[in-house]
């Protein structure tokens, strides 16, 4: 599948990190990182298990602290933020998690109605009914709407769970593992809805996988995370046309045609 031509703003980063180091004890996870998210783009960070790209994201959605560094997420400073602040924020940055993390004992619509509820108590029944039903249509599971989580198969929970995080609209996409644990088909499928994301809901995104598929699919640029440094960055072609026996290594291990 060719990837859909991305508008991107190459003067306005939505998300700037500089010297960005994090350790738990003495493993040194991330040893100096510098990144820039660009409006409109999809930025994929490959990377090996245990690479530091989870905690990556997790630093950007503030769920996780730097050491050092300064990291700006719609021009907010993430060491300069109060608690408010950082509510706020999170309503334009959408986390999509590796396991959806639905509620079971919801129904699907109750599910995506939750954040919404919360973070837009004056909306009328009308209103979160519309924007449900759109955020559905708009992951092509409408008629899931009355389901139980229990009921649905793996990728569909997926997309419900970019649903979810969809409802908010948010500015800022963050797909950590998107893929993992699918079938090669629906593999494809959530690709194909990745990119259909950052068309319809104009978003900057930021994919963290170790899928080549995926990566080569959804990604506008690619860096490698290796060492806890981003050593390689650029197109898939240019980022795997190296020497170097690591990015090799990793590229003849999850092997993409």
């Amino acid at each position: 599948m060719e990837k859909p031509k991305s508008h991107i703003d190459h003067n306005n980063a939505v998300i700037a990190i500089r010297g960005l180091k994090k350790s738990f004890e003495d493993n040194h996870v991330l040893r100096g990182v510098d990144l820039d998210l660009f409006q409109g783009e999809n930025l994929v960070v490959l990377g090996r298990s245990g690479t530091g790209k989870s905690v990556l994201i997790k630093i950007i959605s503030g769920l996780l602290t730097a050491d050092t560094g300064s990291v700006k997420v719609l021009g907010k400073d993430l060491n300069n933020i109060d608690s408010k602040e950082l509510r706020d924020l999170r309503v334009d940055v959408g986390f999509s998690f590796q396991g959806s993390a639905l509620y079971d004992s919801m129904t699907v619509r109750q599910n995506i109605e939750f954040p919404l509820v919360r973070n837009s108590p004056k909306l009328t029944r009308a209103e979160i009914n519309r924007q449900v039903e759109e955020v559905l249509d708009n992951v092509g599971l409408l008629q899931t709407i009355n389901q139980m989580p229990s009921e649905l198969s793996g990728g569909q929970r997926k997309r419900i769970g970019i649903a979810r995080t969809l409802v908010l609209k948010p500015k800022i996409m963050l797909y950590d593992e998107p893929t993992a644990g699918l079938d090669p088909i629906t593999c494809l499928d959530i690709n194909e809805l990745i990119n259909e994301v950052q068309q319809i809901y104009n978003t900057s995104s930021i994919i963290i996988t170790h899928d080549l598929t995926c990566a080569k699919t959804t990604g506008d640029r690619i860096v490698m995370l290796l060492d806890g440094r981003f050593e390689r960055q650029g197109s898939f072609e240019e980022v795997f046309d190296t020497n170097d026996e690591r990015v090799k290594a990793f590229y003849d291990y999850n092997f993409t045609d």
